[in-house]
């Protein structure tokens, strides 16, 4: 056989053998074991990794509102008193801080002429009372008519009438306290010549001290008289807040502030000394809302069917709970139905987990102010 002969028969040898090598090396790799627990290949689901969360246990809460309230401490009546006529002023007895009695001379207006004018007429009522006497006696004798004596008798009531008018007026140039109380201003001076009704002192009643407190219409109508308001008083700032009660609410708004005066009468310690015009603050619940479920205002989701949270059940696993929510203050949003004390949820959005994920709880939401 010729060299060309022997190539062509050996060509078909060699391939044969390759194609036989290469079986036995992919059988070989076919062999080998697969992963624990499965994978892409193994026919067998692949367990998920449990996600970490911080949970909330579901429970009773304060979700009451209130509004901090400032006002000045007043007395609950003060008086202005005025000169009731014109004159200059000889006496004014009183000065700030001095405390006066009901009825008590506090000041005295020059009425030298008003008590010229008593005189004169005082002389005219003597002189027509002793011309209407005689006047009668002669009238018993027929000696005058009766048109007279009528005439004399209507004459001394005119004068009559001007003694009293005089009189007043030089009443007047007193002036009396009409309350018992402090002298808080004086707002005029001995020498210094005043007009009718002009306003010398002003007198303040400070056995009741009250804090007239603005409050938003809003806010208002859950006060009612007789709440207790504790009050807080800068100038005491050591001291613990003043007793305080609620006395009346006024009826009507005040302009175009829209807010409504609430008058709080204070009750003092006996050792406390109070000032007139100290600033005051209150810190008054306007809606009580105690012992409500809440939970945190992260926590809930919102969709098409509603609010929901993720609860997390006992085999770790969450679960989607519609809820009914009622209202929100600070973090908090109450819970009117839905939620059972004790239950547990996640706090974060529930939008960003699924249904029956695994979870690990990492950390708990407690103690938070709301």
């Amino acid at each position: 056989m010729d060299a060309s002969a022997r190539r062509s028969t050996g060509q078909p040898i060699v391939s044969a053998a390759l194609a036989l090598l290469l079986s036995v090396l992919l059988a070989g790799c076919n062999d080998a074991p697969a992963p624990p627990g499965g994978g892409p290949g193994s026919g067998r689901p692949q367990a998920r990794p449990a996600l970490p969360v911080q949970a909330y246990e579901v429970q009773h809460r304060d979700l009451s509102r209130s509004v901090v309230v400032s006002g000045t401490v007043e007395p609950l009546r003060s008086v202005r008193l005025a000169a009731r006529t014109s004159g200059i002023i000889s006496r004014l007895d009183v000065e700030e801080g001095d405390r006066v009695r009901e009825g008590q001379q506090v000041a005295v207006i020059d009425v030298r002429e008003q008590r010229a004018e008593l005189r004169r007429v005082r002389a005219a009522l003597t002189e027509e009372t002793s011309n209407l006497e005689r006047l009668e006696a002669l009238a018993m004798r027929g000696q005058v008519d009766t048109a007279s004596v009528e005439r004399a008798a209507s004459q001394l009531e005119r004068t009559r009438a001007e003694v009293e008018l005089w009189e007043t007026r030089v009443a007047y140039g007193e002036l009396r306290a009409t309350l018992d109380g402090v002298v808080t201003e004086r707002l005029a001076e001995p020498g210094e010549a005043v007009s009718q009704y002009q306003s010398l002192l002003t007198i303040a009643d400070t056995t009741t001290l009250v804090v007239r407190f603005g409050f938003s219409e809003l806010d208002v109508a859950n006060l009612a008289p007789g709440m207790e308001v504790p009050v807080r008083v800068d100038a005491l700032r050591d001291h613990p807040p003043l007793p305080g009660r609620v006395r009346r609410i006024m009826p009507a708004t005040d302009g175009p502030s829209r807010l409504v005066t609430v008058e709080v009468e204070l009750a003092p310690p006996e050792d406390v000394v109070l000032r007139l015009g100290f600033l005051a603050r209150a810190e008054v619940v306007v809606e009580r809302r105690q012992g409500v479920l809440a939970v945190p205002l992260g926590s809930i989701g919102l969709g098409r069917e509603g609010s929901h949270v993720m609860v997390i059940d006992e085999n770790q696993r969450l679960r989607r709970r519609p809820v009914v929510t009622g209202p929100s203050r600070g973090i908090w949003r109450e819970i009117l139905d839905g939620l059972a004390p004790g239950e547990v949820i996640v706090n974060a959005n529930p939008t960003d987990f699924g249904e029956g994920q695994n979870v690990r709880v990492v950390g708990w939401l407690e103690g938070a102010d709301g």
